[in-house]
């Protein structure tokens, strides 16, 4: 068993809390384990220059770890600035643009939020399930006013750790887990069961085929879970 007592292949428990801000279009804080995210959605009547002519929307996305997210204090600017916060942010702008099809937005631009209030592994991740609820949220209400049509929302996203911890498959790995971890994987799929992103890497030794296949079903697994649960919050 594992220190939180799960088996290999079960999730953290995960909790979606809604509309948890008043001013945001979209909002919702994501739960899983003792990670903690916070994501809001604003729906601005503007979009990028490149983007004027096209006459649909745009969707981006900004991520940052709180000062006190972590053990030791991290300063606003390393929370947000940093060379590995612009990679996230990039990861869950282009995975959150396979759930939207901007092109029925309008001049409109969805900016997603995503705030990390406490970390224990995950965060990336948890920013892409959380912030696809935060989005469906957003653009429910749109759809609600006849501004855009349903089918703006294309398809759900979800997305989750796997590793290789000693000789051990492990679904969602904490920090701890994901320190110790040989080979770790961040795994993004659609609510159609296609691969989205994967990020994964050999931290000192290759590993094998057979590694590679088991992670990518063991993610499948956890994902088809997010995706059911995200479907019942939203309705």
């Amino acid at each position: 068993m594992r220190k939180d007592n799960r088996a290999n292949n079960q999730l953290r428990p995960i909790e979606f809390i809604p509309d948890f801000t008043t001013y945001a279009e979209g909002s919702v804080l994501v739960a899983t384990g003792n990670t903690r995210v916070l994501c809001n959605v604003t729906i601005e009547d503007k979009v990028p220059a490149w983007r004027e002519e096209s006459g649909g929307g745009w969707l981006t996305a900004e991520y940052a770890m709180l000062p006190r997210s972590v053990q030791r204090r991290i300063s606003r600017r390393q929370g947000s600035d940093d060379a590995r916060s612009h990679e996230i942010r990039r990861l869950i702008g282009r995975a959150l643009r396979m759930a939207v099809d901007v092109d029925k937005l309008g001049s409109r631009t969805l900016t997603v939020d995503c705030d990390v209030i406490q970390a224990d592994g995950g965060t990336r991740t948890a920013s892409i399930t959380g912030g696809y609820v935060a989005v469906a949220l957003a653009l429910q209400k749109l759809i609600k006013a006849y501004q855009v049509p349903a089918t703006v929302l294309t398809t759900p996203v979800a997305a989750v750790s796997v590793g290789l911890v000693g000789d051990e498959l492990l679904l969602d790995l904490c920090y701890e887990e994901d320190s110790a971890a040989q080979v770790d994987f961040n795994v993004v799929m659609t609510g159609a069961g296609k691969f989205v992103e994967i990020q994964g890497t050999a931290e000192k030794t290759p590993f094998e085929q057979e590694t590679l296949f088991g992670l990518l079903a063991l993610a499948r697994q956890g994902i088809e879970q997010l995706l059911s649960q995200q479907a019942e919050l939203l309705g």
